[in-house]
Formats: structure tokens, sequence, C-alpha cells
């Protein structure tokens, strides 16, 4: 039978669909890219904003549609929190965040019976991280391992404490075990991702951090590098980045979720910084790690943000220096504290401070880059998409292109030291050292 996958959201849900494919696959299931041509789809949700529950409702409706008679599979973050009973009447097979692995087992039930299964539990503090692996051997550059699992934090505007449950993390064992088999397949690239990825441990009771997780995986033999996907900033001890900063293979690129310049905002965000705080950490960073990419994502028209307000936070992102950003407008999600806060921003001032602050970014991204200029970057190479580059990402993650002289060879999944000799709106180019 041909299975179709659409996962929506974070990386965490696409690491859990590609599991899920995998399980199928391992039982004689075959994936395949269009649904029309599916006996089964399998979608996998996202409920962080309202609109994301939209889109995901609007992919069930058509892939139904478009294939009355395919079996659909809806699982994630948007069941959970809405419950079973809540999924569209196209939906036959409904399970929530935290039971995914079922879903083979769920899919051999429905095709022998033929019966509608709702399958969503609600998220006690019992629930455990759930046992998945990414066993991916297919020839790609990079791969995610997901090492924890759910949120305590519960910022005013964040549903997904709700949909995730409490924290949970993957034993070390496990981890290195994966991180082993991935690098064994050819991976050059393995990224560390979480739904709150610094309070990998803490259910643990033993002091392990995720620090050990970090270190634990640069500890397997091969030639790789790891990567950290978002981290809060206040979780970042100095110690941490000590013992950060001796690991060859960690790659200088810290994605510190920011939200707000704002002291008064990031307090209504319930934030646990301060603008100040974050600052000295991203000067801590840069003084260990030299030519570090600190990264970010910012919210604007937040409710109760003022002129002023936003005008600090854009003074903030300027100084900040960050080597790119995500921006977007605040977006109500029912369930949550700020969905409930008075004062909340029109939807064209939104859109107009999102417009201000991604310029702001532009220009400390082209700073940034144009240091560049010069140093010699440790690049890894990917797909040859274009027939005049090689391209691919330096360690503190800018796209790096190179002259292409000989169209038959590949340098896909090589790392090559590339001395930088200019940038554009793409990135850097420069030219490969021997």
């Amino acid at each position: 039978m041909k299975i179709f996958y659409q996962s929506f959201g974070c990386k965490v849900s696409q690491y859990e669909t590609e599991n899920i494919e995998a399980q199928m696959k391992a039982r004689g299931f075959e994936t395949v890219s269009r649904p029309e041509s599916a006996d089964i789809a399998v979608i996998n949700t996202c409920t962080v904003t309202s609109g994301a529950d939209s889109k995901c409702r609007q992919a069930m409706h058509r892939v139904k549609k478009q294939n009355p008679r395919c079996i659909l599979c809806a699982m994630g973050c948007m069941t959970q929190v809405a419950g079973g009973e809540a999924a569209p009447q196209e939906c036959d097979i409904v399970i929530g965040s935290r039971n995914k692995t079922l879903l083979p087992e769920l899919i051999g039930q429905y095709l022998a019976t033929g019966q509608r299964i709702i399958a969503v539990t609600p998220i006690t503090d019992e629930h455990g991280f759930e046992a998945m692996q990414n066993t991916s051997v297919e020839s790609r550059t990079r791969a995610y391992i997901k090492i924890q699992d759910g949120c305590d934090m519960y910022c005013t505007y964040c549903i997904i404490p709700y949909a995730r449950g409490h924290i949970c993390s993957k034993p070390l064992n496990e981890i290195k075990e994966e991180a082993a088999a991935l690098v064994l397949s050819g991976h050059k690239e393995l990224i560390l991702t979480g739904i709150n990825l610094c309070c990998y441990g803490r259910d643990f009771k033993n002091g392990t951090r995720l620090i050990d997780a970090i270190e634990a995986v640069c500890a397997v033999s091969g030639d790789f590098r790891v990567r950290l996907s978002s981290v809060e900033p206040e979780m970042i001890s100095d110690g941490d980045i000590q013992r950060m900063a001796r690991l060859e293979k960690l790659c200088p690129h810290f994605h510190l979720s920011l939200q707000s310049g704002c002291d008064k905002t990031l307090k209504a965000m319930k934030r646990h910084y301060t603008a100040a705080e974050y600052l000295e950490l991203c000067q801590r960073l840069r003084e260990s790690f030299p030519d570090c990419a600190v990264t970010t994502d910012i919210m604007v028209g937040f409710p109760g943000e003022s002129e002023q307000d936003h005008k600090q936070s854009l003074e903030f992102a300027a100084l900040a220096g960050f080597a790119d950003a995500h921006i977007f407008p605040y977006s109500r999600r029912k369930g949550t504290v700020a969905d409930t806060m008075p004062c909340q921003v029109e939807g064209s001032i939104k859109h107009r401070r999102a417009r201000e602050m991604a310029q702001t970014t532009a220009k400390t991204r082209e700073e940034y880059m144009k240091r560049m200029q010069g140093r010699t970057l440790k690049v890894l190479f990917e797909k040859e998409t274009d027939p005049r580059f090689h391209q691919g990402h330096s360690g503190n993650y800018l796209l790096v292109r190179t002259p292409r002289v000989d169209e038959s060879v590949s340098l896909r999944r090589e790392f090559k030291n590339v001395r930088i000799t200019g940038y554009d709106a793409h990135g850097l180019t420069g030219d490969i050292e021997e």
C-alpha cells in the first residue's frame, strides 16, 4: 500500500513524521509524494497559531477531496489540544502528540475493522519520552536527532505546553547510539532538537543537562559536525559555554530566541530574562566563539506593545548584531493568556512593525556577512542544484558558493576550507583552498 505524508510546524514534528515513515517502510508500505495516488495519508499537525490550525484542517479537507477513498490519519499538536472528537470528520484515525508510535498498529487495526479510531489521550506527568530514533540511511547530508520533548515555561503567548505536556528527555545512551548510526550511514551534520532544548535532562533528577548531550554526540567517532537548534537564553551558563568551546565538532552557531528587545514586553510575555542579560550572553558567546553566528526569533505587535516599546526592540536588534532573524507579527491563539490581554495591536500596525524589524535585521545580517570577507570558513557542501556553483553551509550557517568548473564533479557531503571573497543577497562567495 502507498502512503502520503505531510508535516506541519517545527523540526521536531518533521523528525517524528520521518520516524513513522521509516516504521511503515519496514512493514512494506511505499511512500508517495502526492495524495491522489495514496491509499493512506498521514497529516502531522501544528497548533502554534490559529493560522496553523487552519492550514492543517485545509490540508485534511484537500486530501479527502482529491482522494476520497484514502484512509486519513491525523496526529500531533492540533489534535492533542482540540481533542480527538474535534478533528474533521474526514479523519479515519486520530491520535495526539505523545503516542505517535502507535500509528502503524492503529493503521493495521483500521484496515482489519474499517472502524474510525480516536486515540487522543490526556498528557500526564507519567508520560515519558516516546522512544524514537532517526534510522535514515538515505543519502542526506544532515539529520535531526530529537532529544527532548515538552515545555513547562508557559510563556503567555504559547499553547505548546498544553499540546506537548511536561518536559521529558531521551536517555544519553540512546542519543549516542542514534548519532553513531547516522554517522555510519554517511550523514555529515547532526542537529540536536527538541521542543525546549535547554530543558534537556531536567526530568532525570540526576544533574544531566544539555551540555552533557552535546558532549556525548561530539564524542562519537567520525568526520561530522554538530549543530544546535533553538535554545533559550536564560538557560546557558558560563560553565556550559566553556565546555562547548572545547568541542571541535560543535558549530559556532547559536539560535537564541529573543522575542522582544523591550523589557516591559518580555515581562508581559513571561520570558525569564532581560534585554541586558540577553546581550551579555551574546557577548560571552562571541568571546568564546569568535565569528560565531547569533540568530534569533523576534515577535512584533504583542498585546500592549507601544510605539516606544517597538522602538526599544528595534534599537536592541541593531545593537545585538544578529546574523539572521525570523520576524513575525504576534498572532492570537485561543487558550493562551495573551489572547485575553487588553490593548491588542491592530493588524496593519503589526505588519508595519514587522517590516521595520526585518529591515533592521537585514542590515545586521549584511554587516555580519561583510565581516566574513577574507576569512577562511569550513564548508559542508550539499546538493548540486546549480551548474555554476558548488554550495553548502559554513559552521556559522551561512550559505557559501564556489565556482563549479566541471559539472560532472560533485562535492556533496565533503568538507572544504573556503576563503571568502564576497557576498550578495544569497550569501557568501569564495574559493576553495587546496
